[in-house]
């Protein structure tokens, strides 16, 4: 049996990720196992996931996979790199290949682009390009130019996760090996394209209260129909009070804060009347705004630098099916596989409560009460 990860936010899961199921399936067996490490109740982008962690690794396990499992906030939160690095840290002790999609890049052209994200010379190169003024990105692009690589794989959002999930695989230099596969459709559209919706457009429906099901596989809308929706604008009233409260001191213990950033941040947050006012005081050419974006969250949850830092102790199983409980019998004899389920560090465990208890101030509608009881989504085999 096959072992396929896949790094995930499903936020919210949507045609274009049963294809990727089908095409695992397709590539080594039905009898392959599918392990999802999603994003839990707060997203890369720096924002709360429209559905509760619970459904969308319900949703997940009934289109098909086998085993969901939390990538841990400290992680989730993070830039592309820490975002790839973590989530390739848990899935490569047990995992045989990693899927994941791109826009044009390739397995063989994105391992070697990430070989030379990691030669030392890159980063005397980066360095020399940062010290013009331009942003981190066009810097790294620049870089890679002259160093002869091909430095479109630096323009396209998956393109550029696809790199940091290599990039993480050389530098562990891990048995697990990229499958790469074509993301057709923009990732980034308003409105959702019939065959390959983005989550972006999706999220938009919900929101305004379109018509969404089309483009949610039948098991997952089923999930989803009724379900209460979460958004950064139900709880920016929470979020402001937080900042408004933050001392000096709180500043600057926040992650993405160096080079003085969180110091401007400070400043934005106690002048501006809205989240976005405030994100466009901070917003420079050097930042890109999903930073600010991540920022802003990491101060609401309480994360500090130093907590965004720490290796977590255990991960969290979300849901699993039969073959599920196989994979993690597999991946618990790995022996330095992080501890699953089992409560092995109480203040990481506080973390995690307090995030779960700030997420249903994003409720639309009325906020959530407290929710202490983790939901853990099982899947009986069928006669």
């Amino acid at each position: 049996m096959k072992i396929v990860g896949v790094i995930c936010e499903y936020n919210p899961f949507h045609l274009g990720h049963e294809k990727q199921f089908d095409r695992i399936r397709k590539e080594f067996g039905e009898d392959t196992a599918i392990v999802c490490l999603m994003s839990g109740n707060f997203v890369q982008r720096g924002y709360p996931a429209i559905f509760h962690k619970s459904l969308r690794a319900a949703a997940a396990i009934e289109c098909g996979a086998d085993l969901v499992l939390e990538l841990p906030p400290v992680f989730a939160l993070c830039s592309a790199e820490g975002f790839a690095a973590g989530g390739v840290n848990i899935l490569s002790k047990f995992c045989d290949y990693l899927c994941f999609g791109a826009e044009t890049g390739t397995a063989e052209s994105l391992m070697a682009a990430a070989e030379a994200l990691l030669r030392p010379e890159f980063s005397d190169t980066l360095g020399a390009e940062l010290s013009t003024g331009v942003s981190f990105a066009a810097a790294r692009q620049r870089a890679l130019e002259a160093m002869d690589i091909d430095a479109s794989l630096l323009e396209n959002p998956n393109d550029i996760l696809g790199l940091e999930y290599c990039k993480a695989i050389l530098a562990r230099n891990c048995a697990m090996r990229p499958l790469v596969i074509n993301r057709k459709g923009n990732y980034h559209a308003a409105e959702p394209e019939p065959e390959n919706p983005s989550a972006t457009s999706l999220r938009k429906l919900l929101q305004n209260g379109k018509a969404w099901r089309d483009y949610v596989p039948a098991e997952a809308a089923a999930i989803f129909e009724s379900a209460p929706i979460y958004t950064l604008a139900a709880g920016e009233r929470s979020v402001l009070a937080r900042l408004r409260t933050m001392t000096n001191a709180d500043f600057e213990a926040l992650p993405f804060g160096s080079e003085g950033l969180w110091r401007k941040f400070m400043r934005s947050s106690r002048n501006c009347a809205t989240l976005e006012e405030i994100l466009t005081a901070t917003k420079s050419k050097r930042y890109a705004r999903s930073r600010l974006d991540r920022m802003v969250m990491c101060a609401f949850l309480g994360l500090t630098l130093d907590e965004m830092q720490n290796k977590p102790p255990y991960v969290r199983v979300l849901g699993f099916n039969e073959t599920g409980t196989s994979v993690l019998k597999i991946a618990r004899q790995t022996g330095d596989f992080p501890h699953i389920g089992e409560k092995t560090g109480q203040a990481y465990e506080a973390l995690e409560q307090r995030l779960e208890d700030l997420y249903g101030l994003f409720r639309v509608g009325t906020p959530a009460a407290p929710n202490s009881k983790l939901r853990v989504y099982i899947k009986k085999a069928t006669e």
